[in-house]
């Protein structure tokens, strides 16, 4: 799987999104062909190469013909279908905005459709928006993963006046997404860059097991204080899952008071959702009750959108957390030959040897199929089994 991840140690904008990814591989003239199936005109859009703090980035500058006006939702809607894009760049594009204006209409207290941008409507935040959705689907990213964002404090000017800092939008849109505050007076994260944090990203953490293939900077337009790089890193690569030693993260709850008739969905949910083991335990509970104890392993990177799930479909109020280190053996799937045809099986390298693992499923097919003990289906496949996958 070719993923992002987006290192927002300085924050996330629309600018500094779009020129990461001119920085990570998109080819200049490949955004402004996808730019023009807009149908806009009056603006001009160039990759400048700049450095920060000693790290080649690529800043992207936009210019205007004329002074930019405000645009509606509804406007903005009506901009993206009526273009040439193709369906994934439409659809990523509106999702954005789409959170941007519910955001905005929870702020000012009108309906999303009535919604007026003003900063995030003008043609600038369209180009962003549209371009980084250009640039996922030209490089072929299947799933974008973002780091915590840092939140500053401050003040900012906008058309409704002064604002302080986190602008009351980003509040809205990094509602269940992992923030933490720095001492800092300046915006770090803008209502465009939260969105497209919140829209394109399949979830948050530190950085996934990976295979670096590409590093791009995108430049902010803003001087940090204290010599901070005003740059957001987005690292390109291949999703890689280890075979051995492996950092884990195990998220517990408690439960006296949930059905356990949704165990099986709640378990459909969460191995959806990447989980490596789901496990539900009997326990004894305060004033006698019987409980349980929901338990879900997953790799770090997974954890937030796993507890979003168990905080969504179970009566948990709470969740607990932590890492623990696993050694898993090597293993892979493979078929073999049997006398009832074609079997899937795990096979696992093991300290002492390979050892076969039947699958199950196939295995209860066999045993229905022919009227046989399933346990004999399991014995014959382990006990006959050799190194040229016959039985």
């Amino acid at each position: 799987m070719k993923i992002i991840y987006a290192d927002c140690f300085s924050g996330i904008s629309g600018d500094m999104f779009l020129g990461a990814m001119l920085d990570s591989g998109l080819p200049e003239q490949v955004l402004l062909e996808g730019l023009n199936r807009l149908h806009l005109t009056g603006f001009t859009l160039a990759a400048e190469k700049t450095v920060v703090t000693g790290i080649n980035a690529t800043r992207c500058k936009i210019t205007f013909e004329e002074e930019q006006r405000h645009r509606t939702w509804r406007k903005i809607k009506k901009i993206i279908n009526s273009s040439s894009l193709n369906r994934r760049v439409k659809e990523q594009t509106l999702a954005v905005f789409s959170a941007l204006a519910q955001a905005e209409a929870k702020v000012h207290g009108c309906s999303v459709e009535d919604v007026h941008f003003h900063e995030v409507g003008a043609l600038d935040a369209i180009i962003d928006i549209v371009g980084a959705a250009i640039a996922l689907d030209h490089l072929k990213i299947e799933k974008v993963i973002t780091s915590p964002l840092p939140l500053a404090r401050g003040w900012t000017e906008c058309a409704h006046g002064r604002l302080p800092l986190p602008a009351p939008a980003v509040c809205e849109l990094v509602k269940g997404i992992p923030v933490y505050g720095i001492e800092l007076d300046q915006e770090l994260v803008t209502p465009t860059g939260a969105a497209l944090a919140l829209a394109l990203s399949a979830s948050f953490g530190n950085f996934p097991p990976m295979t670096i293939k590409r590093v791009g900077y995108g430049a902010g337009t803003y001087k940090l204080p204290g010599n901070r790089p005003n740059l957001l890193r987005l690292v390109v690569g291949q999703l890689d899952r280890a075979d051995e030693s492996q950092e884990v993260e195990v998220i517990e709850t408690h439960l006296d008071d949930w059905s356990p008739e949704g165990f099986p969905y709640l378990s459909e949910l969460l191995f959806t959702a990447h989980a490596l083991d789901v496990a539900i335990i009997p326990i004894q509970m305060k004033k006698g009750r019987p409980g349980m104890i929901l338990r879900v392993i997953c790799e770090p990177h997974n954890s937030w959108e796993l507890q979003r799930i168990v905080l969504s479909e179970t009566t948990a109020t709470g969740l607990r957390y932590h890492r623990e280190k696993r050694w898993t053996l090597p293993r892979e799937i493979t078929n073999i030959k049997t006398r009832w045809g074609k079997v899937q099986a795990k096979k696992v390298e093991t300290p002492t040897g390979t050892v076969l693992y039947p699958e199950y499923e196939e295995c209860r097919k066999i045993a229905k199929k022919f009227n046989l003990p399933l346990a004999m289906i399991y014995n014959k496949i382990m006990n006959y089994y050799d190194d040229e996958n016959n039985c």
